[in-house]
């Protein structure tokens, strides 16, 4: 009969997202984002964020649902993002699932949100290489990993975020350009008419697996307040900041699967969507003899699927359900794909 169909259901930041998964064969899935509701404002607003939430989550479970050709009752486990993230955000979908997970009699899964967005590609490849090198670009997180079992085995992490991960950068660059919220997608966009070499930006820690985009923002918003009075070459700052990005992020990429024998290299997150990352990262893995994975587009960006996805790995590996009193934890370190935080007053009793 196969393995249970897994409902995954994300809502760590401004998308609400439910996906199905068995066998590690994706069923169905729907996204619906505030990210409109956001963008006056220039960054994603919390309490604007968790009453999307509210609103959507019904919805998307049954478009996912439709989508798949299920009903309810066929779903046979529930997995949940329960960090990181935003806090309100994170309550409704943890809400939400428990409420499903208990009327229907199902086990219930925490999931740490950057492995679902590891587990995203075995979506569109399959089952992941033991090992490989992940190397996670989104909003918040740049992370390089080495990556055994995903359901079974501690992540290891071999360089993380210092201060402003990419996306951040690509946020905050826009914004100092006069681009629109959200600033990846505006400077991807620009990017196309610029030149690339135009802007000499500096590449932060070459001689390091962590990354730190903070001074390369800073030297973005150094360049275009020296032309204040002349007209912004913005094109060309699009492109020279993309390159810079995509630069240290496929060069250490690289470096990390020679250093440790990896044959294969993944590259999951919001910014994997990113045309110069994917482009430079194919060609220097090409020369390098390393496989490249990058999930479709539509699977970079969060969305329940991917939790689908990890819920799925963790009931065929035997994992334990979650705790009837799990909780969430907004900044959880990456350990496992499996995040079964509890409250403080469990804890203590």
């Amino acid at each position: 009969m196969g393995s249970p169909i897994v409902l995954g259901i994300e809502s760590s930041c401004d998308e609400t997202g439910a996906g199905l998964v068995r066998d590690g064969r994706l069923l169905g899935h729907a996204v619906a984002s505030s990210m409109a509701e956001h963008a006056r404002f220039g960054g994603v607003v919390p309490e604007i964020a968790s009453r999307a939430h509210l609103h959507a989550l019904r919805p998307v479970v049954r478009h996912a649902l439709d989508d798949a050709g299920l009903r309810l009752s066929d779903i046979g486990a529930v997995a949940v993002t329960t960090g990181p993230g935003l806090s309100g955000a994170l309550q409704v979908g943890l809400a939400g699932a428990k409420g499903l997970a208990y009327a229907l009699g199902v086990p219930l899964y925490g999931v740490h949100h950057l492995a679902g967005h590891v587990a995203a590609d075995t979506l569109a490849h399959g089952p992941l290489p033991d090992p490989c090198v992940v190397l996670i670009v989104s909003g918040g997180h740049t992370s390089l990993l080495l990556v055994r079992d995903l359901a079974r085995d501690p992540i290891r992490h071999l360089g993380d975020t210092l201060d402003d991960a990419a996306g951040e950068c690509f946020d905050k660059v826009a914004r100092v350009f006069g681009l629109p919220y959200p600033g990846g997608p505006a400077i991807d966009r620009t990017a196309r008419t610029g030149d690339p070499r135009a802007v000499a930006f500096p590449r932060p820690l070459p001689g390091s697996y962590d990354f730190s985009f903070s001074g390369l923002k800073t030297a973005a918003a150094r360049w275009a307040e020296s032309h204040r009075g002349r007209e912004l070459p913005v094109a060309d700052g699009a492109a020279s900041l993309q390159e810079a990005v995509a630069d240290v992020l496929s060069r250490k990429a690289v470096a990390a699967c020679a250093e440790y024998g990896v044959g294969t290299l993944v590259v999951v997150g919001g910014v994997a969507a990113n045309s110069r990352v994917r482009a430079l990262t194919e060609v220097r893995c090409r020369a390098a003899g390393i496989e490249l994975r990058v999930p479709p587009l539509n699977l970079c960006t969060d969305n329940g699927a991917m939790i689908a996805a990890v819920g799925d790995l963790l009931v065929r590996a035997g994992a334990e359900p979650a705790p009837l009193d799990v909780s969430i934890d907004p900044s959880a370190p990456l350990e496992h794909a499996a995040l079964h935080p509890v409250t403080a007053r469990a804890v203590a009793a």
